[in-house]
């Protein structure tokens, strides 16, 4: 016996819409190898990927979010520079009205600022061992439905 789908009939994965999520590389930080594998997981996991490349500035992603019209923006900083880039990403994006997208993010960052950038509004943080599943999941479970409800 099959386990009952938690898909209505008329809303299965074949039709649901393709989420857009950018990824982006702010900032001077040159190290790309962990967003260019978040980009390809989320890729092969069925997603429209926009990869900025390195040294994006905060305008830059917000403008290439409203250009691509995304409806999730994932940093990747391993600088350091985490409670400087991601709110000035997110200012930049209420500059220009988009207050629906989330902002999620990843690398090196203490506990201490997990909770200050929760605060800021960024949706997630994944820290260097997450697994690309686990953040794909993460992304069905959490900005899909945002996503959907818009």
């Amino acid at each position: 016996m099959s386990e009952p789908s938690s898909e209505s009939p008329t809303t299965t994965a074949a039709t649901r819409r393709k989420l857009r999520i950018l990824v982006a590389k702010p900032g001077l930080d040159g190290h790309d190898r962990g967003a260019k594998v978040v980009a390809r997981a989320l890729a092969d996991a069925g997603y429209e990927v926009v990869y900025t490349g390195l040294h994006q500035t905060p305008d830059m992603i917000a403008s290439a979010a409203v250009q691509e019209s995304v409806d999730a923006v994932g940093l990747s900083i391993m600088s350091g520079a985490h409670m400087t880039l991601f709110p000035a990403v997110m200012a930049a994006l209420k500059t220009r009205g988009v207050v629906d997208v989330v902002v999620f993010g990843g690398g090196i960052v203490p506990k201490d600022d997990l909770v200050k950038l929760a605060a800021l509004g960024v949706a997630r943080i994944f820290t260097p061992g997450t697994s690309t599943q686990e953040i794909v999941a993460w992304v069905e479970a959490y900005v899909r439905p945002r996503a959907e409800a818009t």
